[in-house]
């Protein structure tokens, strides 16, 4: 049975593995500054959505107010006829 022997890079092979892990890094720091600044955005996005969720909402219940005084208006004309 051949035995396994662990393969140690040499001087070189170590300053290599080290450079592409600084690259890797680097990769994620600007991949993890790229995520922050969209998840601002799109923090602020919702902010925004929420705001005008809110006075739609609004909107729509004073619309609903009136439409129903309108009904019983037009109600109490018609049993005044």
């Amino acid at each position: 049975m051949p035995s396994k022997k662990s393969k140690k890079p040499s001087g070189g092979g170590i300053e290599r593995e080290f450079i592409l892990l600084e690259s890797r890094i680097r990769d994620l720091v600007v991949l993890c500054q790229h995520l922050r600044e969209e998840n601002t955005s799109l923090q602020t996005r919702q902010g925004t959505l929420v705001s005008e969720r809110a006075a739609l909402i609004e909107k729509n219940e004073s619309s609903r107010n009136r439409v129903e005084a309108m009904i019983a208006q037009l109600k109490s004309m018609e049993t005044g006829a």
